[in-house]
């Protein structure tokens, strides 16, 4: 159903019971409006460019996708869907999809409003850039 996602939680075991993906598949649905849609639409688009991704759920409650780190977060708010890249400053956006928490040198975000249309091959790019940033960071700590 899941394709080869890791369905673990963070050290912290399963919440309830609940794995992360029926944790997020539960946010989504709780949602009944655009941003379940939008937030059920970029999983998906982070799954196709990162199929190994590992799915899982804060402490917060806020829906996490990994790859040999964070590679972003997917928080709903009222007005905004955002999905905030951990290290999203080291990373290069041709196509100008940060448009948030652009005054940080580390993190950035996108803000998906209800009227937006996500580039979802800009996306796509960005994910696999921010998982491979991750992985080229990962291999230079295990060289030491």
């Amino acid at each position: 159903m899941h394709g080869n996602l890791d369905h673990r939680l963070g050290g912290e075991g399963q919440c309830g019971g609940r794995t992360p993906v029926t944790l997020i598949d539960a946010r989504i649905e709780e949602l009944k409006d655009w941003r379940g849609e939008t937030l059920a639409r970029v999983r998906a688009l982070i799954r196709q460019a990162e199929p190994d991704v590992v799915e899982e759920w804060n402490w917060r409650g806020v829906p996490v996708w990994e790859r040999s780190g964070i590679i972003c977060t997917g928080e709903t708010y009222k007005t905004v869907v955002k999905l905030t890249f951990a290290r999203g400053a080291a990373l290069e956006d041709p196509s100008g999809l940060f448009n948030s928490s652009l005054e940080g040198n580390t993190r950035r975000a996108i803000d998906i409003h209800e009227s937006d249309k996500i580039d979802e091959e800009a996306l796509k790019a960005l994910v696999r850039a921010a998982a491979a940033l991750n992985m080229s960071a990962k291999a230079s700590r295990s060289k030491k």
